[in-house]
């Protein structure tokens, strides 16, 4: 049975040109039926149909009051969030949004080669990928370091490309809980060559997939 996802990709701020390359990766990587919107008032309606809603590189506010209301509300209960990549930028005015994504975003150096260190190579994010993974992104500083309240499942070398600004300890990809809904985040994604690349599209599936698991079970056994 396919697995029903909500795309959404609105941006009030910065718009990644890599937008349509994410939302077709989404459609392709795995049985997914995807209902991809940049309408905000998509979340005023019902949710519950959906496995997990994705943010992906989204920017600025993105949601009305009632949106807000609804999505926390879903998550809450079960449901589950995906953050990709400038998702991190996205409802700096609503502070739940910062809670549920565990970070936000600070700064990022210039678009260049560097090196991905796992973490947590039993995660369906990360345990195909090798224990050091070159690639090529913008490197997001977050304003703060969200260990500790998240489970870190890769981190970014610093040491391995210029201007990165968190030091040792630097968080890329991580998930977490909130309420009874899974929250995946990845940093990475900024350009469309991303959406390409085996190893990332395999990083994107297993986040989603994790993150819709419990949604999937629950309405599962609701029917």
């Amino acid at each position: 049975m396919s697995v029903r996802l909500l795309v959404h990709t609105r941006t009030t701020a910065y718009r990644h040109a890599s937008i349509p390359a994410g939302v077709e990766a989404v459609r392709t990587i795995g049985d997914f039926e995807v209902d991809h919107t940049e309408d905000p008032t998509a979340f005023e309606q019902s949710l519950d149909d959906y496995a997990a809603v994705v943010f992906l590189s989204t920017s600025g506010e993105v949601l009305t009051p009632a949106g807000r209301e609804r999505l926390a509300a879903y998550v809450d209960a079960g449901g589950g969030f995906v953050g990709v990549h400038a998702a991190a930028c996205t409802e700096y005015d609503w502070p739940y949004y910062g809670e549920l994504l565990g970070a936000r975003f600070d700064r990022h150096p210039e678009y260049q080669p560097g090196k991905v260190v796992v973490e947590d190579p039993e995660h369906p994010a990360t345990r195909h990928l090798p224990a050091v993974w070159d690639f090529v992104d913008e490197w997001y500083d977050f304003r703060t370091n969200p260990r500790g309240t998240v489970r870190v499942l890769a981190r970014a070398d610093e040491s391995s490309y210029d201007g990165g600004g968190m030091g040792g300890d630097h968080p890329l990809v991580w998930c977490r809980e909130q309420g009874a809904g899974r929250v995946f985040y990845t940093a990475l994604g900024h350009a469309a060559e991303a959406y390409d690349d085996p190893g990332f599209r395999a990083h994107l599936l297993g986040g989603i997939d994790w993150a819709a698991r419990p949604g999937r079970a629950g309405r599962a056994e609701g029917r």
